[in-house]
Parts: C-alpha cells; structure tokens; sequence
C-alpha cells in the first residue's frame, strides 16, 4: 500500500468527506494520537503492522496541531486498512458503510481489518460485532453448514482496551477467519449494547470476500548434522504480515511471539505468494533468512541449522530453570494453561537441554497435576522437561519468589493447594532442602533497584519487591539437608532476566561477605520475557551421560556459567605453580600458602552481527533486553571486553573480536590476600567464582559490603515484617536476628578497607 502524497487539494477534499458528523466535535489530537498508537501496536502484536512508511506517515499527521488536518491525514494513510466505517450518534444508534479495505482472507486463517469508529455519543461501551454466518450466531443446530464459513470477532487484548474511549474518533480492530476458499458473502452487523442498532437495519453491512485458497507446504528441517529436529520459522509476506496469523494462535503455536516452531515432516499452510522467511534453532545457531515462493501446486520447504558454536559437544548443557505452562496474562482460565508436549516443541526449538516447567500461584491446581518429581514423559534426552515449583502468587512470595527444583514432593505438608504454605522464606527452603532440592530467589533484582550500573554499589536498595529480597537473611542460614546434616539454605542466585547491576550487587557483596552463593540463568517465560524460552542459560559442565539432578547439582557447585546464548565462558580455571583448580570442582576452591600470582584461563567466544542491533546499546540498562551481547560492544567496532574480576571490581581486561571463534585467554594477577574471582561479558556472560584461600584465612572481602548486607537485613526487615503473623512473626524475628549476628560477627573478622 502506497502512502498517499498530501497535496493542498487532496487535503481539502478529504475534509469534505470525512465522516464524522457535521455536528460532531473533533477530538484534540493528543488523545486520538495515543489511541491511534495503541492500534498501532495491536497490530503489530497481531502480526499485521503497518509498513515502516505507513508508520511514519502516521507519525507525522499525529504531529499536526490542526485537529482537521490530523483526521483527513490519518483517514487517508489509513483508508486502504478499514475495512468498515461504523458511526454512533448522538441518539446511541449504530450504522455502518463498508470502507476501502479489500476484502480479501485467507482459507483457514485470520485476517485483521480496521474499523472506523465516529461516536458523537461519546459512549464506553464496548464495540461489538455478529453475524449470522459465523456459527455463534446461527440461527438453529439445523442451519445449513455450507452457510456458516465465517468466524468474527474484535480484537480488544491489550494494548487496547475493551471499551471504546469515548472520543468523537478512534480506530479498533476486527478479525475474520474464513473456513473456504473462494467467493464467499457474509452480513457483518455491528452495536454498541442492546438496542443500539439503527433503524432501518443500517447497522448492518453486507460484503462480498475473497477467500484465497491456503497451500500446503512440506518442512523438512534437519540439524547440522542431517537428522530431523525442530526449530523456529518466522513466515512473513511482503506486507509485513506474519503467517499464521498472531491474533488466533492455539498452543502449540503462542499468539505472544511471531516464531513458530515446526518438527520435521510437519506442515505449513499458506496462500500463494511471496514470503520472507527466518530459520533458526536457538542462539547457538546462525539465523538463515531466505525468499520463498508458493505457487499453485504443492511445495516443499528444506532447512538445515548451521552452528557457530556447540557448546553441548564440550559438555557444557544448556538449561532454563524458570518457564511457565500457565500463568501471566498469556494462559488463564478457562484454558488452565497448556501442556508438557507444549512447552516440549519450544524447548526442542531452542535447542535448550534443559527446561524446568515451574508451577505456580495462577492454574495452580491445574497444573499440579503434571508434577512427577521425575522427568516428563515428553522428554528425549538429551533435551529434558521436568515440572518443579515457584513460590509466587502464594505462600512466602511477597519476601521473594523462590525457584525450587529438584523436589521430590511439591505439596508443603498440611494441605493440597497453594493457600498453607508459610510466609517466611525460609521455612519453604528448610522443607525443600530436606528432600534435597536445589533452591534459590526468582529474579533476583525485584525490589533491589539502584540508578546506578556501579558495580558494587553501595547505596541499600529498597528491598521493596520479589526478586532476592529475603536472600539476605536466609544466605546466612544453615538448615538440615536430606541426611540431616547442614546445608546452606540457598543455593543460588537467579540471573538474566532482571536489570544486570541490581542481580549482580547483592551476588558481590554477599560473595564479599564469604558466603558461596552461585548464579544460575532463567527468563521465566513467559511472564519477564515472551520472546522465547532460553533467553537466560546456565551453561552446566556435565559427563557423557547426565541426567536432571546432575543438572542442578552443576549449579549448586558452581560448574556453569550463565549467558543470553550469545556470549560463552566455558573452562575457567585458576593455576598456580602446579596447583589447578577448575570452576565447580574440588569446591572451586584454590589454596595458597602465602601471597603470590595466579592465573586464570578461560575459552571465551561470542557473536555479533556486523551491524549493532535494533538499538539495543543505546536502551537503559532497565529496559529489555536486560543481558544481551549487544550491550558489550565496543562502539563502532565488533569488539566486546572480558574482564577478569575480583571481588567484584575489574582487575584485568583483553577484547576479542565478537567473531564466533573459541580462544583461550588468561589473566596473571597478584593476590595478595583470600578472595573470590570470577569472569564476565558484561551484561552477557558470566562465570560462577574461583575461591582462592590465602594462609588459610576466610574471604572478607570488604567490610563496606559486610555493612551493606548488615543494613539490608534492616530495610528489609521494615518492608517484609507486616507480612508476617503469629507463631511466623517470632521465627522471622529470630531469622532476621540471626542474620544480623552473622554480618556483625563478619564485620569484626574483615580487614580495613
């Protein structure tokens, strides 16, 4: 569609004709243009946006200070999108015109069309729109099949609302879904509630489709190495229109992403024409982008994944701890969210080893169902589904939702629901950590927020949200593991999925602090991120042959390193003299007698596109997407820094050209006294530390952290106390008291700074 040049005479003849009443009031241009943007990107969410051209142009009749000139713009540039032109009058009576659009669908696809709404009455309510060809609205079980071909509805998810805005104009959308193909006529009748309908039955409209008939394309999608898997297609025509249509999807296919995901030997089902395609199996691969043609007979499509790094081959096993099946905006009642085989394609097509499948508060009892407390019987290792728990929505989620994996039970004992567990944190991790779970908060940086990407950073933070709020308590606490004896009662910190800097600080100081914490990467699809699953990993070291709970006992070691995908960190070790120690073994712990040097080494790889991406250097550091590679480059280059540090400051820095190539580097540094050091891409990798232990003495890192953590168990205290009651009030009490005797007794056993 091309965007009409404005012309002082198109401009005046559009002005006679526009319509809206002669009586009627134009709206002021700010509120229209707020309305006219959230359509915009309901569009776009639909998987039918307007051209880059279109938008501009829209832009720029928005920007007009003329409330006439705006409208005549606007209905210009969007005339060829409108498909019906409803008014309201004054007397709540609705008519309707059919507008400009070509009425064209697609046999057994949804088709998204404009409607503009002129409403002199100024009503909310919401638009509505029937018709009797659609089988909600036949008239009998008896109707004849051949005549209800139609489905029809408005799309009103956010961003739009379900009512209308009460402006004299505005735009929404309807979709159209057409069971043939061919020639097809249908009554479409629109209202504004009961009796609204204009005399003279001019609120309805009767029209004409075109159904073009849908092909059947043959996938055959293979892995590098020529065996069937699965993968993502991102089908798009020359439009921008993504294929199949967003705004209807059913599991397996999500109507919040524009990817699907298709094994091979599946099928696509398409109209003729020419389409842009994008082929890819997670991060790790190349993203293939090709033109394909569907013609009038049947086609068949090959792809084949090609790699710029396998980290799997080495033994490092990709995993996702924290995705949904229910929940969120996405999955709600009464579907109860979707099933195993489900969230299995997207993790295949991911490439992702590992996905934890978490229950929580929303489709609760729903989705408890599921749990085994071994692996999903969708599983084909080595790519694992296993359905675990998050407290949130329920028990102690107001002090930090907690991911608790590895379980064996997920009901706390005295009840079958989510409505008895306890409000302290750390009463959930005593029960989980005797069955032997791995645990630890859920986006950590909830709640945490600082202005700053200082790291560390010493301003104490609200500790007013649900991320690793109760951490600072609980990490001083030791509770009985599955033989009795005492185990720390977290085991990690959750990355990737909050803003970097407010994750990363309370991990530096409680590491300062000598405690062992470890990180582990999650997006909890799809709530922090709908993308994709995967876009937070650990990246685990494990044998030939590993299962689950070898999965999660590599995080509680600390043998992984978390990345977006795109950056890697694999093998870090740290020598000296003929002692080595490597992340994740022997306690990740180096001892020394005395001061000396040491070097680190590490393999380090990462990927850039020539060209930045999307802007993304440029966004906020709390603004998606929170880790990304793209955010490390070096401006102006496809360089991005690795830095070794230690207790959380840089002491070390090489760049390497973010090429996909595997290197290894290493850093020699002095260490002069007992400390934690580790390796990072910021924000896109970052490796679990190396312990190194001078003369036998404890990490103290730094007394200014001690402190922190020392003041944060107090802030927090005064957000999270309210929620506790009775005989929970006095365990808090004594938690937090027992935290503060550990930080005091810490400070006291720190060197100066």
């Amino acid at each position: 569609m091309k965007v009409p040049r404005f012309t002082p005479a198109l401009i005046l003849s559009l002005l006679g004709t526009s319509l809206l009443g002669a009586e009627a009031p134009l709206p002021d241009v700010q509120p229209l243009a707020a309305q006219v943007r959230r359509v915009m990107d309901a569009l776009q969410a639909a998987g039918s946006p307007l051209t880059p051209d279109q938008r501009v142009a829209v832009d720029s009749a928005l920007a007009e200070t003329v409330p006439a000139l705006a409208v005549a713009k606007l209905d210009a540039i969007l005339a060829p999108r409108t498909l019906f032109r409803v008014a309201v009058n004054p007397e709540m009576r609705v008519k309707v015109a059919v507008g400009e659009a070509q009425p064209r669908l697609v046999e057994g696809g949804w088709t998204v069309f404009l409607v503009r709404v002129a409403n002199e009455a100024g009503t909310t309510s919401p638009l509505r729109v029937a018709s009797p060809q659609s089988r909600q609205m036949a008239n009998s079980p008896a109707a004849a099949e051949r005549d209800l071909w139609l489905d029809v509805g408005m799309l009103d998810a956010p961003p739009l609302r379900k009512e209308l805005s009460g402006l004299s104009l505005e735009y929404r959308l309807v979709q159209l879904y057409s069971r043939d193909a061919g020639q097809r006529e249908a009554k479409l009748t629109f209202d504004v509630g009961q009796g609204t309908q204009d005399l003279g039955f001019r609120s309805e409209a009767d029209v004409l489709f075109t159904a073009v008939p849908a092909r059947e394309i043959a996938l055959r999608i293979l892995d590098e190495d020529g065996r069937p898997t699965t993968a993502s297609l991102l089908v798009t025509d020359e439009q921008g229109h993504v294929f199949p249509a967003q705004s209807k999807r059913l599991a397996p296919d999500f109507f919040f992403h524009p990817q699907i995901y298709r094994a091979d030997g599946e099928t696509l089902r398409l109209p003729a024409g020419r389409y842009r395609v994008q082929f890819a199996r997670g991060p790790e691969s190349v993203t293939e982008t090709r033109v394909e043609t569907v013609g009038e007979g049947p086609s068949t499509w090959r792809f084949q994944v090609q790699r710029w790094i396998d980290p799997a081959k080495q033994g490092w096993i990709s995993g996702d701890h924290h995705i949904h099946a229910a929940g969120c905006a996405h999955y709600t009642k009464p579907t109860e969210g979707v099933h195993a085989p489900d969230m299995m394609r997207h993790v295949l097509g991911e490439d992702l080893k590992v996905g934890a499948n978490l229950t929580w508060g929303p489709c609760f009892d729903y989705q408890k169902q599921f749990f085994r407390g071994t692996d999903d019987p969708v599983s084909r290792w080595p790519w694992i589904l296993r359905y675990d728990v998050e407290v949130s929505g329920f028990g102690s989620h107001e002090s930090g939702h907690l991911c608790l994996l590895r379980l064996k039970e997920q009901m706390y004992p005295g009840g079958d629901s989510k409505n008895h567990w306890p409000k302290l944190g750390l009463n959930t991790l005593k029960w989980a950590k005797r069955q032997g779970a791995l645990v630890g908060p859920a986006h950590s940086g909830w709640g945490l927020d600082m202005n700053s990407t200082e790291l560390p950073n010493y301003k104490v933070p609200p500790f007013s949200g649900i991320g690793a709020n109760e951490y600072i308590v609980d990490v001083t606490h030791e509770v009985p593991g599955p033989d009795g004896r005492p185990v720390p009662a977290v085991d990690f910190l959750s990355t990737v999925d909050t803003p970097y800097p407010w994750e990363l600080n309370i991990w530096y100081h409680t590491l300062n602090a000598g405690f062992r914490t470890r990180i582990s990467g999650e997006t909890d699809f799809p709530c922090i991120y709908s993308e994709r699953v995967g876009l937070g990993r650990s990246y685990v070291k494990l044998p030939e042959r590993w299962t689950y709970e070898d999965w999660c006992e590599g995080i509680r070691v600390g043998r992984n390193y978390v990345s977006d995908g795109l950056g890697h960190l694999p093998g870090f070790a740290a020598r000296s003299g003929i002692a080595t120690v490597r992340m994740g073994e022997d306690g990740s712990e180096l001892r020394l007698g005395k001061a000396g040097e040491v070097t680190f080494e590490v393999q380090v790889a990462a990927r850039l596109d020539e060209q930045p991406q999307g802007g993304i250097q440029k966004r906020s550091f709390t603004e998606h997407p929170y880790w990304h590679l793209e955010r490390a480059r070096i401006a102006g280059t496809r360089t991005v820094p690795v830095e070794l540090i230690a207790n959380g400051v840089p002491v070390a820095q090489q760049e390497i050209v973010a090429d996909g190539r595997l290197q290894g580097l290493g850093f020699t540094v002095p260490v002069e006294r007992s400390g934690w050091y580790a390796i990072r891409i910021l924000p896109s990798a970052h490796t679990n530390p190396i312990f190194v232990v001078v003369d036998g003495k404890p990490i103290r890192s730094s007394r200014r952290s001690v402190q922190w953590c020392l003041d944060g168990v107090d802030r927090c205290w005064s957000q999270k106390e309210r929620f506790m009651k009775g005989e929970e009030h006095a365990q808090a009490v004594a938690a937090y008291d027992h935290a503060r005797k550990v930080y005091r007794q810490r400070l006291e056993e720190c060197p100066v700074d």
